[in-house]
């Protein structure tokens, strides 16, 4: 329950109770009578008080059933999210291995056409 409502029960039992023994001391009823009546007062009293908690329970329900869906909509838009930087990841690493192989076939013919370029050489020196 919030302090707020707290508070505001507090006011209610202890007005009721400040009304009541105003009552008591300025009725011209009789004993009976004033009983009755701070009974049934008691009654009013308890069943607002009842009223008033019952509402701030239901406010709380109401507050906690939305942050709980705030928290799932949160957690699916975190996961799709992840996966599409994971797709990312793998775009990136697959490019960064096609790089890598392009420059490994590139290095391999420039070693090719050295050899090549050498055994050449070496051919017109011998003949």
């Amino acid at each position: 329950m919030s302090e707020k409502n707290g508070d505001l029960l507090r006011g209610l039992f202890i007005g009721g109770l400040i009304g009541m023994a105003l009552g008591i001391l300025f009725a011209p009823k009789s004993g009976k009578e004033t009983r009755g009546d701070i009974t049934r007062r008691a009654d009013e009293l308890l069943a607002r008080a009842k009223e008033e908690y019952e509402k701030a329970v239901e406010k709380n329900k109401a507050a906690y059933k939305a942050s709980v869906k705030d928290f799932k909509d949160l957690e699916t838009s975190t996961k799709e999210k992840m996966i599409d930087a994971e797709g990312k990841v793998n775009e990136f690493v697959y490019q960064g291995a096609e790089v890598i192989q392009n420059g490994k076939n590139r290095l391999k013919k420039a070693i090719d056409a050295g050899l090549e370029a050498y055994r050449e050489e070496n051919n017109r020196k011998t003949v």
